[in-house]
């Protein structure tokens, strides 16, 4: 059936399986943002507060979620093999080595004030900030868990229940802020210690979730048995495919926080102009980043079927499809961009002319920048699915690190481009990474798996 698979049969089992995991994406993000715009109406302080602590809390998060990720290809792969024993093994090292890394990153968070003394920031903030991260930063072990859990109903296919159990931890988060920050409904009123609680209440309602669901419907899997049992072999796998993918996320959020670092030494309007351009950019990087799930999974699939012309046409559809919709947000962004900065700023804003001002030269560059995001993103999604990330991880960090962050620095500040000149150096170092990346997989990996159709695990 899968041998002659027609490219619309392609762009269709892609769309079923992405957009829960789009949907998914997009409502861990509101959970983000409902953070700010409550402690925003609370208070400006707790405001940069929550933006610094959730900042710091997310870079050790991504940092520890590519065991997850790793989790994703290989339970696709080992599904397509029916090899049901495997697909335990590959998720329990999962959670064993995600509770390892919790264990290591949890004493960062928890005396996080030192460390944020050190990188420059105020007083105020810092202990407002502190305070957060004592109670959220419990959290980083049921949302480790929760992402390899989601990774691996992700790769058997089953994406819609990733996205019902992430819209129902938005709603908790939503309704638990609403009663904890300001003290509603009888509640205490307890400011930004509020919002902490409320993460850490949304992180552990996903995981025992998950949880739930996996032990009904998958019975025959039995995840949980003898959790605590050592198998070394499996471990070493899933470390050796995982640790690869959280440098590459690593390196990308870093690339963003020096981007962030330089807007800010341009001035307050540039820097509140970034913000609101990487909030829009980020929303539409969902529909790319649950297509690169989604197309590791269908590649994954293809890997562990020994179906090399599935995977390439499962590859090629998934970025037909990512292009398709940059070229969309294109459009958007260049037609509407007075409109669409206009949502993040109050009429009665005194500095909303020169954020409008500033925000369209930026977003008409995110627009630009999408094209070549969307395509690195999906590069790394079909390698992941082949389980080849050592190289991608070196591609992209050179081409985040040694092009991209140089780039921004001369265009924006020797060659006086300022915010424009920034960005474009973003744009120029996702570009030589989706260049880099997608020439791997089409000229290396693909042909590299063609002769080898009968072992493809030679490559």
């Amino acid at each position: 059936m899968h041998k002659h698979m027609t490219f619309p049969a392609h762009a269709k089992a892609l769309s079923v399986l992405g957009l829960p995991l789009i949907g998914g994406h997009l409502a861990q993000m509101a959970i983000g943002v409902t953070d700010t715009v409550m402690l925003g109406w609370y208070g400006v302080e707790e405001l940069a507060a929550v933006t610094l602590a959730s900042t710091f809390f997310f870079v050790l998060f991504i940092f520890g979620s590519g065991y997850a990720w790793a989790v994703m290809p290989m339970v696709a792969s080992f599904a397509a093999e029916d090899d049901e024993t495997s697909i335990r093994r590959a998720t329990r090292m999962g959670l064993w080595l995600s509770f390892g890394f919790a264990l290591l990153a949890l004493p960062a968070m928890l005396f996080a004030g030192p460390i944020l003394r050190l990188i420059g920031q105020e007083e105020a903030v810092v202990a407002q900030a502190a305070t957060y991260l004592t109670v959220a930063g419990w959290g980083i072990l049921p949302a480790l868990f929760v992402m390899v859990l989601k990774s691996y109903l992700a790769a058997l296919e089953r994406t819609q229940i990733v996205l019902w159990i992430t819209v129902l931890a938005a709603l908790v988060n939503a309704v638990v802020n609403y009663a904890l920050i300001f003290g509603n409904w009888g509640a205490p009123e307890m400011g930004i210690r509020g919002a902490a609680v409320a993460s850490l209440c949304t992180q552990v309602v996903s995981l025992v979730g998950v949880v739930i669901y996996v032990r009904m419907r998958l019975p025959e899997h039995d995840l949980f048995r003898r959790l605590w049992a050592k198998d070394v072999d499996m471990l070493k796998r899933v470390f050796t495919l995982g640790l690869p993918i959280s440098i590459t996320s690593l390196s990308e959020v870093g690339l963003f926080a020096a981007s962030a670092i330089m807007m800010g030494w341009l001035g307050t309007v540039p820097l509140a102009a970034h913000g609101i351009a990487v909030q829009l950019a980020s929303l539409t990087f969902m529909v790319h980043l649950g297509l690169s799930n989604a197309a590791t999974v269908r590649a994954g699939n293809a890997y562990g079927r020994h179906d090399p012309r599935h995977l390439a046409r499962g590859a090629a559809v998934a970025t037909a499809l990512s292009l398709l919709f940059s070229v969309v947000t294109v459009a958007v962004f260049f037609l509407y961009p007075e409109w669409l900065i206009g949502i993040f700023i109050l009429e009665s804003e005194p500095a909303k002319v020169e954020i409008l001002q500033i925000g369209v030269g930026i977003l008409f560059m995110a627009g630009l920048f999408q094209l070549v995001d969307g395509a690195q993103a999906i590069g790394l999604g079909v390698l992941r699915g082949v389980q080849d990330t050592t190289l991608p991880m070196v591609y992209a960090t050179f081409s985040y690190w040694v092009i991209g962050v140089p780039c921004s620095y001369l265009l924006g500040f020797w060659m006086g481009f300022d915010g424009i000149g920034v960005w474009a150096g973003l744009g120029i170092g996702l570009g030589v990474a989706a260049i880099l990346l997608n020439t791997r997989f089409w000229r290396t990996v693909l042909p590299g798996i063609k002769g080898n159709a009968g072992d493809v695990r030679a490559v």
